[in-house]
């Protein structure tokens, strides 16, 4: 082992994660999920967000409804903690039989 690699300190997971990731944690994250419009959407995408943040304020959510009126797109805003956290979370949304898109 050389003298250099004797003296540099070793980065805490914590700092390796956060040099792979553009975000600082944690953050209040926008997620914008677009699916059809129709009864209990809106509810189910308002469940998800609660289980990966349960300070979730649901009086926070924009919709925006499509020219047609088909689909409804729907941003939620989390309270971002991980890496891990976001990518089950979008991996949940996407999964959801309601859902077509999720950015």
């Amino acid at each position: 082992m050389s003298a250099a690699n004797e003296n540099t300190p070793s980065n805490p997971p914590e700092a390796e994660a956060r040099k792979d990731s553009l975000i600082e944690y944690p953050s209040l994250f926008p997620i914008k999920v677009m699916g059809l419009k129709a009864e209990g959407y809106v509810h189910a995408i308002t469940v998800i967000a609660h289980q990966f943040d349960p300070a979730f304020d649901a009086s926070t959510i924009e919709l925006r409804e499509s020219k047609g009126g088909k689909y409804l797109g729907v941003t939620i805003t989390v309270l971002a903690t991980s890496r891990e956290q976001l990518d089950e979370l979008y991996r949940t949304l996407s999964t959801h039989p309601m859902v077509k898109v999720v950015l």
